[in-house]
């Protein structure tokens, strides 16, 4: 069967990651559902979690489902929600730590006879016993059919700053304070804290070019987020998964009055894989959010309005030592 739209995730990376737990909880659920087996996909699920009333959930890009029957009706509709007729799936790379597990997959829809892939982040908080309490689906928004691109954020941050990345170790701990942190990116300790053939992409559709690889490519690509990170831009990480070689981040944005005024930006979930070679250095980027996609949000499509998803996360400015206790003790 031919591939029609192939993933990057395949193009750019030869072969899934070694040591991949093929028996973990959230990449059974999506066999499950790939094999039409509904039953033992939302056999992972327990009526209430385990140390709350709240019910399991499974949130994606185009909704929320909360508890069994929800849940139930994801599994049976997920095939569908892609218009395809089958599916199978490919497992990647896999992060798994902290009562987290994070499998990226390429989910190979049957249509007819050609094969779309799309490339998913499949981030599960784990229960006992191989339960799964919920499961958060990432991928880009012009792979589902009908899908406009605004992901409200997934979670509500206690305070709006940006995170510290003191709870990050090595090339991660180190590229987001030279990234994120005020008063301005530095670009070049950026660029020291990866491989010299560091691949930057992953989740969009591959189109047969060259990925931005090399130091020179690395170096355009950090100099223009330079021009909005952090003044306009801030990053609050809300999930750290990381396993001593993979750093996988579930974040939201805060966005400052410059960032809203001047460039259009509002806040959003987005997650991030960053990994290590074997010198320490960061030997691939994987980043999935809709930046920059806000001009072609149809807001009749979101639950939402625009002068309300501007007040979330909205701070007037970010303070000028924002983060630098933090790098100071690094």
């Amino acid at each position: 069967m031919k591939i029609r739209n192939q993933a990057e995730l395949t193009a750019l990376y030869e072969k899934p990651q070694d040591g991949i737990k093929y028996d973990s909880p959230e990449l059974v659920l999506m066999q499950s559902i790939a094999d039409k087996d509904y039953f033992k996909a939302i056999s992972f699920f327990r009526e209430k979690r385990q140390f709350s009333e709240n019910p399991p959930a499974v949130d994606t890009p185009w909704g929320r489902f909360e508890g069994i029957d929800q849940i139930r009706e994801f599994a049976e509709s997920f095939v569908s929600r892609f218009e395809a007729d089958g599916l199978t799936i490919q497992a990647m790379f896999q992060t798994r730590s902290g009562g987290r597990s994070v499998t990226e997959v390429v989910l190979n829809f049957v249509k007819g006879d050609v094969i779309d892939q799309v490339p998913m982040f499949v981030v599960a908080d784990l229960g006992s016993q191989g339960t799964l309490e919920e499961v958060r689906l990432y991928c880009y928004f012009s792979f589902v059919p009908g899908l406009t691109p605004y992901r409200k954020p997934l979670f509500i941050p206690a305070h709006l700053e940006m995170g510290d990345p003191g709870l990050m170790t090595g090339a991660v701990r180190e590229y987001y304070t030279a990234l994120h942190h005020m008063p301005s990116v530095d670009v070049e300790r950026i660029l020291r804290c990866m491989h010299p053939d560091c691949v930057f992409g992953g989740y969009g559709l591959y189109n047969g070019n060259e990925p931005e690889k090399g130091m020179e490519a690395l170096r355009r690509v950090y100099t223009n987020m330079s021009s909005y990170i952090p003044e306009k831009v801030g990053m609050r990480y809300e999930t750290l998964i990381d396993d001593g070689v993979t750093g996988v981040i579930e974040w939201v944005h805060v966005i400052s009055n410059k960032g809203r005024e001047e460039i259009g930006r509002l806040a959003m979930s987005g997650i991030a894989a960053y990994m290590r070679g074997e010198d320490g250095r960061l030997i691939s980027i994987r980043i999935c959010d809709y930046a920059w996609r806000e001009k072609e949000i149809d807001w009749s499509k979101t639950g939402t309005t625009l002068e309300e998803a501007k007040k979330v996360h909205a701070v007037e400015v970010f303070p000028a030592g924002c983060g630098r206790k933090s790098q100071d003790i690094l």
